[in-house]
């Protein structure tokens, strides 16, 4: 029973967590540009923009919904449940008028769900895992993330999201993980917004959400001992991973809204348009 409390938490973040996403991305699109060289007058322009904050806040709401879950399920099985996160990212860009791609959405759902489904038979409740094992896995998830900025700004925070739900769990045992979980959070929210004025939806938080769910399933087999079981369940680990890998590459394709390098720090502002201010810009 406190598993399927678990469970239930983590859809409810998933959506919570999506939606909130949505919301940020096309008030983003609708502010002056943001700069990493004027961070205050950035944080300003975010927080001082009303869609912007329903969005921040409802996504909060998913991550405290997130943690709930994780104290009461393991990641692994937490992770496979929010998997359908891409998929209503995509069914709600679609109703706000986003052009989406759906085969990559299909894939990205398929590996997901495959990965979850590789964990039956296997252990459903894991250990705490080792916190010097955990350093290690966040310290070359810093390095990742920082490599992945000139190839796409929603790897670089799907990475950064991940080593911080990794660190969650860690600091539902070890609460001195809970610095490292405010600062893998805090760099990817810097990621995913300069992101967001870039990039269509799926291109940025679709891509975030790829890495946000696959690679904490494969930490908590690594890290937390949910073990998988040996035979052809190790092969459809495999397979959903590939799958997750291709429709991560197919989501970077998706149209952006601007085309300045993912390494800027300072994007251009999209034109204002007084009808549809608070609303996502349209994909160009």
């Amino acid at each position: 029973m406190t598993v399927a409390a678990g469970l239930t938490l983590a859809l409810l973040s998933a959506f919570a967590l999506n939606w909130g996403w949505l919301e940020q991305h096309g008030a983003a699109q609708e502010l002056p540009p943001l700069s990493l060289r004027r961070p205050l007058r950035s944080l300003r322009a975010l927080f001082g923009d009303r869609a912007w904050f329903v969005g921040f806040a409802v996504g909060l709401a998913g991550w405290a919904c997130y943690v709930a879950a994780l104290a009461l399920a393991p990641l692994s099985l937490v992770q496979a449940t929010s998997a359908g996160g891409i998929g209503i990212l995509a069914a709600l860009a679609q109703r706000r008028g986003h052009a989406v791609e759906w085969r990559p959405v299909w894939l990205a759902v398929g590996g997901l769900a495959l990965l979850g489904g590789s964990l039956a038979g296997g252990g459903v409740h894991g250990s705490n895992g080792s916190p010097w094992n955990v350093l290690v896995w966040l310290g070359v998830s810093a390095v990742l993330a920082g490599a992945l900025v000139p190839v796409n700004l929603g790897l670089t925070a799907g990475t950064l999201y991940a080593a911080g739900d990794v660190a969650t769990k860690a600091a539902v045992h070890h609460v001195a993980f809970v610095p490292l979980v405010l600062a893998a959070h805090g760099a990817a929210f810097v990621a995913l917004q300069l992101g967001f004025q870039r990039g269509s939806p799926l291109a940025t938080a679709g891509t975030s959400t790829l890495l946000t769910n696959a690679l904490p399933i494969a930490a908590g087999i690594a890290l937390f001992h949910e073990r998988l079981p040996h035979g052809a369940l190790g092969g459809v680990r495999v397979v959903a991973f590939t799958c997750v890998v291709v429709a991560a590459a197919l989501l970077m394709r998706q149209p952006s809204a601007t085309t300045r390098s993912a390494t800027s720090t300072t994007l251009p502002a999209p034109r204002r348009n007084a009808a549809s201010y608070g609303r996502p810009a349209s994909p160009r």
